[in-house]
């Protein structure tokens, strides 16, 4: 058995649309005994399984956390994502468990997983108020003595802009006195990649499962609840295109069709946000999706071990 000693260690399962993400980490959370955290932005919708690929029958008894957690309509940002995200490792840590991130969407993979502080600051109408009494060069200079190293000279450029970077400049001066900085965490990170046309086929094989399993009828279910149309497009690419045929703006020739391509493309752009992180220092140890993924990423696993990177209790937990 290999105890591990540091409380917010964590494997993290990523990749793009259709590769097997959800899978592999239920099989290597049921190995590690782990508990999954899921980095997607519509997950966290009740009754939003089909369109989000909950993909729920493939957890078994393994536990999961930040899915099915608020109402349908509402919205969920990736502030709110991050502050969840560092309650949930810290709640499955402290149960000596493997925190085991998995997901696709790159903002909220990245928000974790280099743990930039990211700080929502409504606006303040007092402090616009006194800052109108200003000229141009008293809010240049008040903006430079709270942000002496500013490389964003855009921020200079104009009245309002300048302004808002001075009350954004407050808030996270209050928002960083208050709160404690998060403890950092340790992952290994694993990535699904497959050859281009392996996924595109993959893609388009589960959009034709989707459509015939109940993903139009889930957009109706939803709609008929109360949630408007343009907030279904907001939850993106299924809803979106959905809604617009069940509102007889496309036959459903046109839905596949388009559906099919705009998920291609979302596919593409998440390749190069993987790309970015990598740029921005985010060690992906890639794996073959054609292949057997468990025993590649247990090798991956195994080797950081050794290496005294991770330490993982090496249970059949579930």
């Amino acid at each position: 058995m290999i105890v591990k000693e540091l409380s917010r260690n964590m494997l993290t399962i990523l990749g793009p649309t259709a590769s097997g993400k959800t899978r592999l980490a239920v099989a290597l959370a049921r190995k590690y005994g782990g508990e999954i955290i899921s980095a997607d932005s519509r997950q966290v919708f009740r009754g939003m399984d089909i369109g989000s690929g909950k993909d729920l029958h493939e957890y078994g008894p393994v536990p999961y956390h930040l899915i099915d957690i608020l109402d349908a309509g509402g919205e969920f940002s990736v502030f709110e994502f991050q502050r969840r995200f560092h309650d949930a490792v810290a709640d499955i840590s402290s149960r000596q468990a493997v925190p085991v991130l998995c997901g696709g969407s790159g903002m909220y993979l990245d928000a974790a997983l280099r743990g930039y502080q990211m700080i929502e600051v409504p606006n303040n109408d007092s402090l616009r108020s006194e800052l109108a009494t200003k000229s141009d060069a008293e809010l240049t200079e008040e903006l430079l003595r709270l942000k002496p190293g500013l490389h964003n000279s855009t921020d200079l450029l104009e009245r309002e802009r300048t302004i808002r970077a001075i009350e954004i400049a407050c808030g996270a001066l209050k928002i960083a006195a208050a709160n404690a900085p998060q403890p950092p965490v340790l992952a290994v990170v694993i990535g699904i990649q497959w050859e281009r046309e392996a996924l595109r086929q993959r893609i388009t094989n589960r959009l034709k499962e989707r459509l015939e399993n109940g993903l139009i009828e889930e957009v109706e279910f939803l709609h008929a609840g109360g949630i408007a149309w343009e907030r279904l497009d907001y939850y993106g690419l299924e809803y979106r295109y959905v809604g617009s045929y069940l509102r007889g703006v496309m036959n459903r020739n046109d839905l596949f069709q388009r559906l099919n391509s705009a998920i291609h493309n979302f596919a593409k752009k998440q390749g190069n946000w993987f790309r970015r992180m990598e740029r921005h220092g985010v060690a992906i140890n890639w794996i073959d999706g054609s292949g057997d993924q468990f025993a590649q990423a247990e090798a991956i696993i195994n080797k950081k071990i050794d290496l005294n990177l991770i330490y993982l209790t090496r249970l059949n937990h579930y």
